[in-house]
């Protein structure tokens, strides 16, 4: 056994000596160099690799002992690896024409000492020269050939060298591109010459030690089930969001550059660059990729769909990168894991779904929205829709594998026929959002019995339908149930619109002759009483009805008052003069036309106001919405 030497640049963890000589000296066949080569010309190479290999004998008191040959100089590095090589093509010739030969036994303890000085090279490199073989430098090396470049990259020193690295990378890449290369020369020769093994050993618990400390680095820790279950999921939200960053860097930088690195130091040897890559981050890789199954494991709720389809969606996007670094079978356990937890989230988003539709189904609130205004219901359900609708990548493909359980025939009639691959995907998503909004609908439906004044519930299926039809319009909804949906449901608004007003003002309407007529003074005197009355009444009662959005609440004023407003004012003209010689005329006839629309625009706020008040107040207010058209919804 060669003796252990401390070395200044090694660390104290430096490499145990090598075996006195690799078993697989002994057992090597007979090889063609003996019909190229006479045994004096190997032994004369021997000699000459000796000279070469004694200078840089880790065990002997030298400058050698203290220094690094690749650090030192890249010129006597390859003459280095060139000796090597000769020295193994010797001991094949000598093994196998002249076993007893004493050059065997002298390139034998020659082989050792090259075999120590490469390995603590080996290690060397690795351990001094992270900064360089950060995955992030590697991975800028994915063009890199799988052939050794380390005779082209060293055929001079320092800046030819580098040149010969290529011109189109940077300088860090430059540097890496160099180290890497350094270490594959070493790796090839220590295998080739049969102590791979000890320089396999160095090179996983080195770089195994690198990626555990990433992926500390980046937050993640072993993951055990009953962490989860002890954990507030405001606390497991901001892990989820710290995950998502983690694996997009882990997978796509970290485990891509380690394997970029292993099957670039060990492309000789499929077997070899698998097995280290497996060692080095198979463990870290289930780990990380354990975390969206427990999550979804938990106990599932709507209102934590949206980061169950974060975690989907990284996983997905990730899933390309994932099936090219873990392609082979020792690490496919890796590829199990993420399909698992891919897996695991459809599930639980799906049963969120379910649960969300659950919660319209069963919302039990009594109280009613004051002036018929809009639900709170309305608001919650619609702005969680919409916010689904902004995960439709992930929502298509779980409601594709999840269809509704129930006709859909009538749905589909409001959603167009895809055209496009993309509606077409996208097409089953669309009618699963148009059933939600409708069994919200039939909510708001059974909400709007409990009013028990008719136009009151017309005006909020008014007020519902209008929130529910901007929402779709103004966010991705729009895209997804189409112009059809918008126009049918639109209608129905203008429906509610015109059911409101007939059973809020119809009173009001009928109360001044309906054909054109010449009335006694009596007559236009009880006409102008009843018509005080009623709009007078309903007045009073509408002034408490809510329209909180402007384009609706204008619309309505200017349907009601297109309505009312001219054939009051040609009654007023005509019979007005008529009345001159009353006494009271004031206390007779109330209103004026021009007060009347004053009177309208004050209408939908849900403030009472007196009629006998409210004209001065509502004199400034009338010519905006006057100019305005019909309900369009």
């Amino acid at each position: 056994m060669a003796k252990k030497a401390k070395f200044a640049f090694f660390s104290s963890s430096s490499p145990k000596s090598l075996p006195s000589s690799p078993s697989s000296f002994t057992s090597f066949p007979a090889s063609p160099l003996s019909q190229n080569f006479t045994q004096s010309s190997m032994e004369e190479a021997v000699e000459r690799a000796e000279a070469v290999i004694r200078k840089w004998d880790p065990n002997t008191p030298s400058f050698t002992k203290i220094v690094s040959l690749f650090n030192h100089s890249r010129k006597e590095a390859k003459e280095f690896i060139i000796s090597v090589r000769d020295l193994r093509k010797a001991m094949h010739f000598l093994v196998s024409q002249d076993s007893q030969s004493p050059k065997l036994a002298l390139a034998q303890t020659l082989m050792q000492i090259a075999m120590t000085r490469l390995e603590k090279e080996f290690f060397q490199i690795l351990s001094s020269n992270r900064d360089k073989l950060d995955p992030e430098s590697v991975s800028g090396q994915s063009s890199i050939s799988s052939n050794s470049e380390f005779e082209d990259i060293m055929q001079s020193d320092d800046e030819d060298e580098i040149k010969k690295a290529g011109e189109s990378i940077t300088q860090v890449e430059k540097a890496s591109a160099v180290v890497m290369s350094d270490l594959k020369a070493i790796a090839e020769s220590m295998i080739s010459c049969g102590y791979g093994k000890e320089c396999i050993k160095i090179y996983k618990r080195i770089r195994k030690s690198i990626v555990d400390e990433g992926m500390s680095l980046l937050g993640i820790e072993p993951y055990k089930g009953s962490i989860f279950h002890r954990t507030d999921w405001v606390t497991l939200e901001h892990m989820i969001k710290n995950w998502i960053r983690a694996a997009k860097i882990g997978v796509a930088t970290l485990f891509r550059g380690e394997k970029l690195l292993c099957d670039h130091v060990f492309s000789a040897s499929n077997s070899t660059r698998e097995s280290c890559f497996y060692e080095i981050a198979y463990e870290a890789a289930t780990n990380l990729f354990k975390f969206p199954e427990f999550v979804a494991k938990e106990k599932k709720s709507h209102e934590r769909i949206f980061s169950l389809m974060d975690l989907q969606a990284a996983i997905s996007d990730l899933w390309q990168e994932i099936e090219m670094i873990f392609h082979f079978g020792s690490v496919a356990g890796v590829k199990s894991q993420a399909l698992s937890s891919l897996q695991k989230l459809k599930v639980s988003i799906h049963s969120a779904l379910v649960d969300f539709e659950s919660t319209i189904h069963k919302d039990s609130t009594k109280a009613l929205t004051p002036g018929g205004g809009v639900h709170k219901l309305t608001r919650s359900t619609m702005s969680f829709i919409s916010s689904l609708s902004k995960h439709s990548r992930v929502l298509s493909e779980i409601i594709a594998d999840h269809p509704l359980p129930r006709n859909t025939g009538s749905l589909e009639s409001y959603i167009r026929t895809p055209v496009t691959e993309d509606e077409e995907r996208n097409h089953a998503l669309s009618v699963h959002f148009a059933w939600l909004i409708l069994v919200l609908l039939c909510k708001l439906d059974t909400k709007a019995e409990h009013y028990k004044n008719v136009s009151l519930s017309y005006l909020f299926l008014a007020n519902n339908l209008h929130f529910i039809i901007e929402t779709v319009r103004s966010t991705h909804l729009r895209d997804l149930l189409g112009e059809d949906w918008l126009t049918k449901h639109s209608d129905k608004l203008n429906a509610y619109a015109a059911n409101y007003e007939i059973a809020a003002w119809s009173n009001v309407y009928m109360s001044l002759p309906e054909e054109p007529t010449d009335l006694s003074p009596e007559e236009a005197k009880t006409y102008f009483r009843r018509f005080h009355t009623a709009f007078e009444e309903a007045y009073m009662k509408q002034s408490l009805r809510v329209v909180s959005d402007a384009k609706l609440r204008d619309g309505l004023k200017v349907s009601i008052a297109k309505k009312l407003v001219p054939e009051y004012r040609e009654f007023y003209r005509k019979y007005l003069p008529m009345l001159g010689q009353e006494r009271n005329i004031e206390m007779l006839v109330r209103f004026k036309p021009d007060n009347l629309e004053n009177y309208i625009s004050d209408l939908f706020h849900g403030t009472p106001i007196l009629a006998s008040s409210s004209v001065s107040s509502s004199s400034s207010s009338s010519s905006s919405w006057m100019s305005l058209g019909c309900v369009s919804g």
